[in-house]
């Protein structure tokens, strides 16, 4: 049925208000999606209020050809198109075009900004019945439980990597379906792929952006090309790259829902990497070709602005763009089941929007997480207060940021290869660290005129701050240490076994931090990315996981795994509160390159009363006075975890070099 029985149809080509500004656009009432399709007719309504007319096209085939229909759509007063089709048109493709005589810009066939299903290489938008999309049992897929934010571990993953190379045992290698696979295995015999997620025990997978994305072309699958996702074309559909056949409109959506629903089975959350910030270009984005000169942030003289660093950045703060946001973000959770979002860029957005987001998420399940990166380059929008930037995170309940005041605490500036840290032993990072480790929060017990970002906390609870070493942007973690870490004598190169130690000191440091700790995929078996520092388009040489590492670095998967275990099963590490925090942990006295706290008074209702845990950054061995005399079951010392205690302790312990302890009384 058409839906236009309350709003007055205005014509053809009708009157055109020609607006003063943007600012005076109306809003579209109902639903940001474009394509209604029934089996009787399908209706297509566009959004477009300065255009002068717009029309629909049909086609056969996703790419080629000449439209085999085309259709006039009819202005609505809330600055909509609209036409009806009669018929079943599904297995069809479609684009619109719209002629507007203000815009600067040449106006193409495009396929709307809420194609929920496209064609090859997104140019074209399908029309398919989205429930015959579904796997078999979609309508009895559950998120895995999760009681509150802070039991959370969360493991960020790109398709390609994880499972692209030969050693990974897998068949579908690099596509969605990889992670259907069960029971592979490397050529070593240990487990790869969603078995190997399951085996270390993290409870989210974060996957790069895998909405249909610019840079890989579809068509040409055997080129290799390689790409992040970072440049967004159809922000509500899955990139057909990851797909068996992009050619098949429903193929690429079924096989991501097939991935959602096998890392559910096996007990994991999916977080999707979202970039709402900026499109891959400007003059053909279908925000452009639809809407001229709407969804783009610009700057006093007319320019764009850039603080995505590509070239454009959106304006989340226009109703339209805060529309499309809200209900993007609906859509993925709705039809896709999925757990959670981290925005690419989020302080280019603004706080009402990304509050709204949250309310949203709440009332759908108040358990999805909702984080992002709290840092871009000089925007447009002002004033500094509206921005969600880590320095305003305070002003955003349940919504987090990474912390790179962790990151760099530990391994040094992300600006500098050389810089060193509380890792290479460097005194006057241990402020830093006790910031991460409380999440963040205000502590009694931090000089935050010594912590190098901030001065101030900037977190309300510890879940707000992701805690982490490395992640895909900038080096990983083996790479920055090899950079800027000096061996025992001289510069020489770190060796591995100092690397080992130091990449299991800094794991130590963020699964036992109060806030959200994020691992970045390959970490656990020392995959490294040859140096590279923005793998965006290299090849898989450099960026494929190599799974016979697992066999040679076995005693660090195993170290990362016993980690995980401890804070699963010990409420103390992930508290969840600033009181609590507060409460139960205190920091000890310790001398340089040095962070000790303890976790007292059973907390969170842990069944250890006393938790010490001690990180030595140093290239000697330390000795901690033990807080009471009670006696003391270490289960993490010197590069291994044992929960059947690896020694007993009391009044002092001494710690390894380059390592951490954990004990309990």
């Amino acid at each position: 049925m058409l839906m236009a029985a309350s709003l007055a149809l205005l014509g053809c080509a009708g009157h055109n208000p020609h607006y003063k500004s943007v600012d005076e656009y109306p809003v579209k009432k109902g639903s940001a999606k474009e394509v209604a399709y029934s089996p009787a007719e399908t209706v297509f309504t566009l959004w477009s209020p300065n255009a002068d007319s717009a029309m629909v096209y049909l086609y056969g085939t996703g790419e080629g050809g000449e439209p085999i229909k085309q259709q006039h759509l009819t202005r609505r007063i809330d600055g909509t198109w609209e036409t009806s089709i009669i018929g079943d048109l599904k297995g069809l493709f479609y684009t619109f075009r719209v002629w507007d005589s203000a815009s600067k810009w040449e106006l193409h066939e495009n396929p709307g900004i809420f194609a929920v299903a496209v064609g090859v290489n997104g140019k074209r938008g399908a029309i398919i019945n989205m429930a015959e999309t579904n796997p078999k049992d979609w309508n009895k897929d559950k998120r895995p439980t999760m009681k509150q934010f802070s039991d959370a571990i969360v493991y960020e993953m790109h398709h390609r990597d994880f499972t692209i190379h030969p050693s990974s045992g897998v068949t579908n290698r690099g596509k969605f379906i990889a992670m259907t696979e069960n029971g592979t295995k490397s050529p070593e015999g240990l487990l790869t792929g969603i078995e190997h997620l399951k085996e270390l025990g993290v409870t989210h997978v974060q996957i790069l952006p895998s909405y249909d994305y610019g840079s890989v072309d579809e068509a040409r699958l055997e080129d290799n090309k390689y790409n992040w996702g970072y440049d967004p074309v159809n922000y509500n559909v899955p990139d057909g790259s990851y797909s068996t056949n992009p050619y098949n409109p429903a193929c690429r959506i079924r096989e991501f829902k097939q991935m959602i629903q096998a890392l559910h089975k096996a007990g994991i959350r999916v977080i999707l990497d979202v970039v709402y910030n900026h499109t891959y270009d400007v003059a053909q984005s279908n925000f452009t070709q639809t809407c001229p000169d709407y969804f783009y942030r610009l700057r006093e003289d007319g320019s764009l602005g850039n603080a995505s660093g590509c070239g454009n950045e959106t304006a989340s703060e226009r109703p339209m763009m805060r529309k499309f946001m809200l209900e993007s973000v609906r859509w993925w959770v709705e039809e896709y089941h999925l757990d959670g979002f981290r925005f690419d860029l989020m302080a280019i957005h603004d706080i009402p929007t990304m509050l709204e987001i949250r309310k949203m998420l709440d009332e759908i399940d108040p358990t999805i997480l909702l984080y992002g990166e709290g840092w871009a380059a000089e925007t447009p929008l002002t004033p500094e207060d509206v921005r969600p930037t880590k320095a305003n995170i305070i002003k955003m309940p349940r919504i987090g940021a990474f912390s790179d005041d962790l990151r760099d605490g530990l391994r040094g500036s992300c600006f500098d290869d050389k810089d060193e840290a509380f890792l290479a032993g460097e005194a006057g990072h241990e402020q830093s660290i006790r910031f991460g480790i409380v999440g963040a929060i205000q502590h009694p017990q931090i000089d935050y005129e010594r912590v190098n970002y901030s001065r101030e906390p900037w977190a309300l609870q510890p879940t707000q701050m992701i805690a982490y070493a490395s992640c895909h942007d900038d080096m990983m973690l083996t790479d920055r240490l090899r950079s800027s870490v000096k061996a025992a004598k001289g510069k020489k190169a770190i060796k591995d076994d100092e690397l080992k130690r130091l990449d299991k000191l800094a794991q130590t440091v963020i699964l036992t931090s109060q806030g959200i700790p994020f691992i970045f995929a390959g970490e656990e078996v020392m995959r490294d990315k040859k140096g590279v520092h923005n793998s965006y388009c290299s090849p898989d040489s450099i960026n494929a996981i190599d799974w016979s590492l697992k066999a040679k670095n076995k005693d660090l998967f195993d170290y990362y795994s016993g980690l995980i275990n401890i804070r699963k099963h010990h409420p103390a590490f992930h508290l969840g509160d600033a009181d609590l925090v507060r409460k139960h942990l205190e920091f000890l006295d310790t001398d340089d390159c040095v962070v000790a706290f303890r976790l007292k008074d059973n907390a969170g209702g842990d069944t250890w009363n006393e938790i010490v845990v001690i990180f030595n950054a140093n290239r000697k061995p330390v000795t901690i006075n033990l807080p009471t005399e009670a006696y003391y079951q270490a289960v993490a010392e010197n590069g291994v975890v044992d929960l059947q205690s690896l020694g007993i302790y009391r009044e002092t312990v001494t710690v390894a070099p380059q390592s951490a302890t954990i004990l309990h009384n």
